[in-house]
């Protein structure tokens, strides 16, 4: 009984960093503001993705989880794309492309999304520059919509996809 309870602890110490270090990334930034957050990626050449999320949306969680956050610990995606969160059932402040006072919910509706989750790719002034991926409908193609979207968005930017 000693034995196994030793070896249940050391196994749990094992596992524990690793746990840690999985769970350290579960969430991509808050967008703050946008106009920054869209010229710091300019000035380093990425184009900045933005996912529209609601709280306690599945899709939104499974789409985060499996695809934007691998991604946003991938050096070749950050070395072309900056991630945010927009969460669009959120009063919380932000400053839109123009630098004006919104909140997210406010700027999730005068973007027209209202399906969950969307991710859109945006350029320096806040210009679409790929057409916005609305809706999880499995991970069988999503990962494949979302790397055609960034393609896009980056050769619009003059980078090479």
């Amino acid at each position: 009984m000693r034995k196994t309870v030793a070896l249940g602890v050391l196994i749990l110490a094992w596992l524990a960093p690793a746990s840690f270090a999985a769970g350290a990334k579960s969430a991509l930034p808050v967008a703050r503001d946008l106009a920054q957050e869209a010229a710091s990626s300019a000035r380093s050449g990425r184009t900045l993705l933005v996912l529209f999320s609601q709280h306690g949306c599945p899709w939104c969680e499974r789409a985060r989880r499996e695809f934007l956050l691998p991604m946003s610990g991938n050096a070749h995606y950050r070395s072309r794309v900056s991630f945010v969160q927009v969460d669009v059932d959120s009063d919380r402040a932000l400053r839109d492309f123009s630098g004006q006072a919104t909140t997210h919910a406010a700027f999730a509706r005068a973007n027209g999304v209202r399906l969950y989750p969307t991710v859109m790719l945006f350029g320096p002034n806040g210009e679409r520059l790929a057409e916005p991926l609305a809706g999880f409908t499995g991970s069988d193609f999503y990962g494949a919509h979302l790397d055609q979207r960034i393609d896009a968005a980056v050769g619009r930017l003059g980078k090479t996809p």
